[in-house]
């Protein structure tokens, strides 16, 4: 279609910009058209950044010309053809973070046993790492529950973080930011994007578009600032720091035109609830989704952001708004510097990625969201994308609970139980948990705001939250309590029990600490249905709180309601929140916030020099983390009795060549996943149980029960993580349906036994072992150890109808081949239970991108059941992987030729 003469092409589409730095090179996309490469109005916005990032690092080698060329002709070659992505930066957490400097430590070491340079494993690119996932809700309603649950993070993570701060020392290009000063996409949305970025490249001093990787898949929350960004599994990140591009398919971009605007007392957060809803029955797993239309006017970057930040939920890569006056207004309004921000705006319009209105893209496809249709909601009772009106809710949470009753075969019941002085009535349809919590929606001045408002209409009216519910708030920004502390907000969330509890990620990871004994006692003995709500965007079974039978997302000022109301199942259209002291009924309408005093308080509330006063420390520690001592050195001293920071065996024993990849063959299955198996449920975040089997190992080793921490926090110890692997109390192994947790059946003596046991014995059997899955395997987060576990219990390989984008990454990141059954077929379909024995055959010859293998499955009573399956390894990059064991296996491998 193109017949470039590309070097000579390539050096027309750069342009001069003069900066605040100087003269800088800057790629024009305007030029596009110049040079008959294609119509830039025509090219989605987000496509529009990819082309620039190919333009800008074409070397001939790397970038050749037929990537420039698949670029150009996008739609044609999406979802066919890769590219090689260089990202302009990393960002990282802690659950995440740990295990991938553990990783990097080892590779030093490994580096050094070939007799190569151990600094050579450094990262390439910067690298910011945010401590946000650790802490845990332990103190709540009290003024001094952020101090005290600060102290215990510290109590629990002190070997943890002296790791980060090794790497910190010990890397280049890596920065710390330490704990307590916010949820990692909050300070990337505030403090570290740049949106345009000046940089050093081989053709000098650059100015180009933002762009970032991260592991953590609600990275993509700083699409709604118009930067380039999404989640990726913690091994291919570590790839890309130590060098190699992100390949990546050119994806289909879906234009989601917005129009009209949000109704009286609709939040952002109905809005997102709603477009997930949408787009999980559309479709868009591994695309791009791009906002544009009138309707984007009418929504800040903080609203932006927080439709962004779903992206992961409703299954796509990205959810991408262009750059316009807003993202200007809101870099100003966030206190960044003037002459910075005068350059986006004008690099942005040479680059081509400023939003014109008056033209429209042409999209790999289109749908229109009408934000007047939007109303209040929640969603649950386990995914995100099962919204629940909030006019229907009563009926619906009343099915819900009498389909949970009729599997537990009793009737309706409540408990009387004596909280303190007071006696109170627990019962199905209790609410134990209101969190307001989460980069999603902490983010946004508008909800967590109106949150405030609603507290002090109640409080002045007399409501109290009910004793029996466990309130939190955890902002993602210091901001925030800045802002409610402002405007006189403050003592009201606190009146009502929602005293600050921490600067990170809490309930929305599962860090919701322990219920009030009384209360856990009576839940476990009488298995009431209990319920939690927040203000998150993951509500995964068994993600929130053991106990909580169902957890339901919704706007802070939503959940500051349902505490009030004490129950998930009310109607707030006709039955009062509460009463006041003189026995008046008061209504949620009563107490609800007006689109204009909103308006007005969010107005007051905002201003430039406190996002600059609250982060001109961010990389400073409190004197807990500065009392750290940690010396700088090439390789990590490993300490044998660390419980947390164990070297793992990823790298033993590597030679400079992969070895023959060979076909699967007397196979058994570990693992039957049901629909929707989430990376929750694979690689559990939650608080390790004593009684578990990562708990007893712990025990075993001299470690308290009161110490056992989580498996997230314990991700650095692949000893308990692979004990923690499918051990989620709420999955079901469908071997074992009858059975929740982590059990499954060893074949060859038809027992039932831990998923860890069973995987020892195969080991030992030198027996490999599959998962066989169903729909949206691997739905969730980037969690590396999702892949890491069952790499570690054995498994070879997963057979699913179809995965979610980042796990699947991680499957082949890891050396798992992931297969797809083929279009229509599926365990059910084919007759399988997983009883079988299994050969996946045509791997050992002349492996490709989505070769088509055989699978043999032979039944016990000597049936075959033969059928296809497609090889998930999409990319030629990925086959090389996968040969090589896994993506690190590789990196490594080119590293040491490299310097050899």
């Amino acid at each position: 279609m193109y017949a470039l003469v590309l070097k000579e092409n390539i050096d027309k589409l750069f342009d001069q910009i003069d900066t605040y730095q100087g003269k800088a090179s800057i790629v024009n996309l305007n030029n596009l058209d110049k040079l008959g490469l294609g119509k830039l109005k025509e090219i989605p916005y987000s496509m529009r950044i990819l082309i620039e990032n190919l333009i800008r690092n074409y070397d001939g080698y790397v970038v050749r010309d037929e990537d420039i060329e698949n670029i150009l002709n996008w739609r044609i070659n999406a979802g066919k053809v890769e590219i090689p992505l260089h990202p302009a930066r990393v960002v990282m957490q802690d659950f995440t973070g740990v295990p991938a400097v553990v990783d990097l430590a080892t590779m030093r070491d490994a580096f050094k046993e070939m007799g190569k340079d151990p600094k050579s494993v450094n990262p390439q690119i910067p690298v910011d790492l945010i401590i946000d996932h650790s802490v845990q809700v332990d103190y709540y309603g009290t003024s001094l529950a952020l101090q005290k649950n600060m102290e215990r993070e510290f109590e629990r993570n002190s070997e943890r973080y002296m790791l980060l701060k090794w790497a910190q020392k010990s890397f280049q290009n890596f920065r710390v930011v330490p704990p307590g000063k916010g949820i990692i996409h909050q300070v990337n949305l505030e403090y570290l994007a740049k949106v345009i970025w000046i940089g050093q490249n081989k053709k000098g001093l650059m100015a180009y578009p933002d762009s970032v990787l991260g592991t953590d898949s609600h990275t993509t929350m700083i699409n709604g600032l118009g930067v380039l960004g999404w989640g990726v599994g913690g091994i291919e990140a570590e790839a890309v720091i130590l060098g190699q591009p992100y390949y990546m398919l050119i994806p289909e971009v879906i234009g989601v035109k917005l129009v009209g605007e949000l109704k009286e007392g609709v939040t952002t957060t109905d809005l997102v609830l709603y477009i997930t809803e949408k787009l999980r029955k559309k479709g868009v797993v591994g695309k791009f989704v791009e906002f544009y239309g009138e309707g984007i006017k009418k929504l800040s970057v903080p609203d932006r952001a927080t439709l962004a930040n779903m992206a992961p939920e409703y299954g796509a890569t990205m959810g991408f708004f262009p750059i316009d006056d807003a993202t200007i207004q809101y870099l100003l309004g966030s206190g960044r510097d003037p002459k910075h921000v005068q350059l986006v705006a004008e690099a942005a319009k040479i680059l081509g990625l400023w939003y014109d209105e008056t033209s429209e893209p042409k999209y790999s496809d289109t749908m229109v969201i009408d934000l007047g249709e939007v109303e209040p909601a929640i969603a649950g009772p386990a995914n995100p994308e099962d919204r629940i009106p909030l006019k229907d809710a009563k009926n619906t949470l009343n099915n819900l609970i009498d389909k949970y009753l009729s599997e537990k075969k009793r009737e309706r019941k409540s408990v009387t139980i004596k909280l303190g002085n007071d006696l109170v009535e627990l019962k199905d349809g209790s609410l134990i948990i209101a969190a307001i919590t989460s980069c999603t929606n902490t983010s946004n001045p508008n909800v967590m705001i109106a949150a405030g408002l609603l507290a002090k209409k109640a409080v002045e009216r007399g409501l109290k939250v009910k004793p029996w519910v466990k309130t939190s708030n955890a902002p993602g920004s210091r901001v925030v309590t800045e802002y409610l502390t402002k405007l006189n907000l403050l003592p009201y969330l606190e009146a009502l029990g929602f005293h600050i509890t921490g600067y990170g990620c809490t309930v929305c990871i599962g860090n919701t600490g322990p219920l009030r004994k009384e209360i856990e006692d009576v839940l476990k003995k009488e298995g009431l249905y209990a319920a939690a709500v927040l203000s998150g965007n993951r509500n995964f079974s068994g993600r929130v709180h053991p106990l909580a039978a169902g957890a339901f997302l919704a706007s802070p000022p939503l959940v500051v309601a349902y505490a009030l109301a004490g129950r998930i199942d009310i109607d707030f259209n006709s039955e009062p929140i509460g009463y006041d002291p003189n026995g008046e009924p008061v209504y949620l309408k009563d107490i609800w916030p007006s689109s204009e005093e909103l308006r007005k308080a969010v107005e007051v509330a905002l201003d430039p020099k406190v996002y600059q006063e609250k982060y001109k420390d961010i990389f400073e520690g409190t004197d807990a983390w500065n009392k750290l001592e940690v010396k700088e050195s090439d390789t990590f001293e490993w300490d044998e009795k660390s419980t947390y920071i164990k070297k793992p065996p990823f790298f033993e024993g590597l030679k400079e060549l992969p070895e023959k990849i060979n076909d699967i063959k007397n196979a058994r299955v570990l693992v039957y996943a049901p629909d929707r198996t989430t990376t929750d449920h694979i690689s559990p975040a939650g608080n390790i149980n004593p009684n578990s089997k990562a708990g007893q190992y712990l025990i075993s080793l001299g470690v308290k029960q009161s110490e056992l921490n989580s498996c997230g926090s314990r991700r650095g110890n692949h000893e308990v993580m692979m004990r923690c692997t499918f051990d989620n109390p709420k999955f079901r192994n469908l071997l074992v349906k009858d059975k929740e947790g982590g059990y499954t059946i060893y074949w060859p003596t038809k027992e039932v036994m831990h998923i860890f046991d069973a995987s020892t014995k195969y080991k030992q059997e030198k027996i490999p072992v599959i998962v066989l899955g169903r729909n949206q395997y691997g739905m969730g987060s980037s969690r590396d150890w999702a892949a890491k576990g069952p790499y570690l219990l054995g498994i070879k390989a997963v057979i699913a109808k179809n995965y979610e984008r980042i796990h699947r990454s991680n499957l082949v990141g890891m050396g798992i081949l992931p297969l797809e059954f083929m279009p229509n077929e599926g365990p059910d379909e084919l007759g399988l239970d997983g009883s079988e024995i299994y050969d996946i055959i045509g791997i050992d010859e002349n492996l490709t991108p989505h070769k088509i293998l055989n699978v043999k499955a032979r039944k016990e009573n000597g049936k075959v059941i033969e059928f296809k399956v497609k090889a998930r390894l999409d990319t030629p990059i990925e086959v090389e992987y996968y040969k090589h064991g896994g993506i690190l296996h590789y990196v490594l491998r080119k590293l040491y030729k490299e310097t050899k």
